[in-house]
């Protein structure tokens, strides 16, 4: 494999990804004239429709939304998210997405996918909407190539979705390219996952590529909240995905040592084992059934959805949807719903998998509520000063554990399913004012590491070896 250099230090790398928007400041040089600032991540200019106001790709929150993320014992954090609020200029539209890097440089494709996307799918969908309605459902419909093909919505649509769909659709397969041929980032062994969310009003539209997951909160005719999956996990098993790989000469099976996770495989070497059917990247198995084309589908909001939660598949190996539903429900505020998630999930690994290395973790969460709704919701669910809010873990009768969120209040509001249990140690010695984010969070002087123990699941198992001038060549172009 080639080489990949790159100029960020660490410094600089924890300032970009701590910042929660992409604002960048004009510095003036002794002889006073002007220089923007580099984009340390692609080595170019800094692009001015980065600098828009509403684009967080940081740990942060906005009043539409929440983020964060933390890195895990595997090393460098490969996830990467995004919420662009006012999405092509229009104030009803709001694009949220994380990305899950895999490979020795996965790091860097989930940040170019995630920095690249939008402004790819913003010009292709003002292409599309400059095209005749025929010309936009019959390209939606197929695109270029085989692979591409997507079968023909049979229910009634709004007309706003064929055109994002397709625009959605050119994106993705323009993205791949550009990844192929970037000159500093190898693609060859490294990718990204990819869930993308675009909110336009009360028309919601999801694009997934690989493992992350995409749920929605809602509430039934009990007004009990609910978890509703909004994608499928595309994994190597799930039988269309499989034939295609295997069509393609491919190869999938699971480990012995691991039977429960599917890899994909070349057709002559145990290698690199990728666990998802769908990636950016990962162009040594394109020519194998690997493909990026995302799968995209469709959903009318209404005033029982509450919010949307995005997040990589560290926090889904270790928590349940509902669980999930359950822990940003139950959080003091929606700016800190994002990280009570992935604390608990970390916390989740600890307690599931001891001995293994937890991943990285990254959490979007967008709510669909106006403000003024929200923070009445919030103001009867956490008032009161006698109100304890603690987490209890219990164990269920097939070893797991679980962890809920409980509040002893003269008045039970039903926010959560809430079943009776004791609460752990640690969270009755809390103050009466503890709070659900703290409560789950990991203290500073509560050591743990892992770095001994085995990882549960690596997206990537091993890097095929090749003769140095194999990759030099052109061939492994051809797809394009």
């Amino acid at each position: 494999m080639g080489l990949c250099s790159s100029k960020i230090n660490k410094t600089t790398r924890n300032g970009i990804e701590t910042t929660s928007a992409a604002t960048t400041t004009v510095e003036r040089q002794g002889s006073g004239r002007q220089r923007r600032e580099k984009d340390l991540i692609s080595g170019g200019e800094i692009n001015e429709a980065e600098q828009l106001v509403g684009r967080l790709v940081g740990n942060g929150s906005s009043e539409l939304a929440c983020l964060y993320t933390q890195q895990g014992s595997k090393g460098t954090n490969q996830d990467a998210m995004l919420v662009w609020e006012n999405f092509c200029s229009r104030s009803d539209t709001v694009l949220c997405g994380v990305f899950d890097g895999h490979g020795p440089f996965g790091h860097m494709v989930a940040k170019r996918v995630r920095d690249m996307l939008p402004f790819t799918l913003s010009t292709q969908l003002k292409k599309t909407l400059g095209m005749d309605s025929t010309s936009v459902i019959n390209s939606a419909t197929c695109i270029d190539e085989e692979q591409w093909c997507e079968k023909e919505d049979k229910l009634p649509l709004p007309e706003m979705y064929l055109p994002l769909k397709r625009a959605l659709l050119k994106t993705c397969q323009q993205m791949d390219k550009e990844l192929k041929m970037h000159p500093t980032i190898n693609c060859f062994c490294s990718g990204t996952t990819s869930v993308t969310v675009i909110k336009q009003g009360k028309h919601l539209v999801v694009g997934n590529i690989g493992d992350s997951r995409a749920v929605l909160a809602t509430r039934d005719d009990d007004n009990a909240l609910i978890a509703v999956q909004l994608t499928i996990d595309l994994k190597p098993d799930l039988p269309s995905e499989s034939a295609r790989i295997q069509k393609c000469k491919g190869r999938v099976f699971a480990l012995q040592d691991e039977p429960e996770v599917a890899r994909v495989w070349l057709p002559n070497s145990d290698s690199p084992g990728l666990a998802m059917a769908r990636a950016f990247g990962d162009f040594c198995l394109k020519d194998y059934g690997l493909i990026s084309v995302p799968d995209i589908n469709y959903r009318r909001l209404t005033e029982r959805d509450q919010f949307i939660i995005l997040a990589t598949d560290g926090v889904w190996d270790v928590l349940s949807n509902k669980e999930a539903v359950d822990i940003v429900a139950s959080a003091p505020s929606r700016h800190t719903a994002a990280r009570a998630l992935v604390c608990t999930a970390v916390r989740a690994w600890r307690l599931k998998y001891p001995t293994s290395k937890n991943d990285d973790c990254a959490v979007v969460c967008l709510f669909l509520e106006d403000s003024a709704s929200m923070e009445v919701l919030e103001t009867v669910v956490h008032s009161g000063k006698e109100s304890i809010e603690s987490v209890n873990i219990t164990s269920s009768k097939d070893g797991e554990k679980k962890e809920e969120a409980l509040a002893e209040t003269d008045e039970i509001v039903p926010v959560l399913e809430r079943k009776e249990a004791k609460t752990t140690e640690s969270c009755r010695t809390e103050s009466k004012k503890t709070t659900l984010a703290e409560c789950i969070s990991v203290k500073d002087d509560e050591e743990w590491s892992a770095l001994e123990g085995l990882t549960r699941v690596n997206s990537l198992l091993s890097i095929p070896r090749f003769f140095s001038g194999e990759l030099r060549s052109g061939s492994w172009r051809k797809w394009l």
